[in-house]
């Protein structure tokens, strides 16, 4: 795959409540693959918030699976998907394919009725593509973020802008 359309959702939300979830059930996809950090959740976060609750009950009252997928280490991850009742694949290895595809199969389901969620170009925009799914990239939920990403946020603003979404 070419990396300039690895790296290019195919749509930008605001937030995971604008997506129209019953019109992607409809459309076939079953399964949504979602990041934690600034997705579904403050980074960093040890537990859930309010909005990750209504966005997993809102995604599944529309028909699909949830499925956290988090480069985060397994600790953190399992316990908030724990607590948001959904399984979960940690140390995903975004932007590589193997968290994905793994969470893909753990959820019974194809790269073809999956849809990878998350605020990240280059790891959940970039896994998604490569994995074969649908890919939507959401906003960053909160201002606070770790450095690391912080230091990959002028990139992605690059790229976005030559991109154009």
């Amino acid at each position: 795959m070419n990396i300039f359309k690895a790296m290019k959702p195919e749509r930008v939300y605001e937030s995971l409540v604008l997506i129209p979830w019953g019109e992607l059930y409809a459309q076939g996809i079953k399964t949504a693959l979602l990041d934690f950090d600034n997705t579904l959740g403050p980074d960093h976060a040890t537990e859930p918030e309010d909005y990750s609750y209504r966005c997993v009950r809102m995604i599944e009252d529309a028909g699909l699976k949830c499925c956290l997928v988090s480069n985060a280490k397994s600790g953190r991850s399992a316990k908030i998907a724990e607590m948001l009742g959904i399984p979960v694949v940690t140390y995903a290895n975004k932007p590589g394919t193997s968290g994905v595809l793994k969470a893909i199969a753990l959820m019974n389901s194809t790269p073809k009725e999956s849809l990878m969620v998350g605020d990240q170009v280059f790891t959940d925009v970039i896994a998604g593509n490569r994995a074969g799914c649908r890919t939507f990239m959401v906003e960053k939920l909160h201002k606070p973020e770790i450095w690391y990403v912080l230091l990959k946020r002028p990139f992605e603003k690059l790229v976005r802008l030559v991109g154009k979404f």
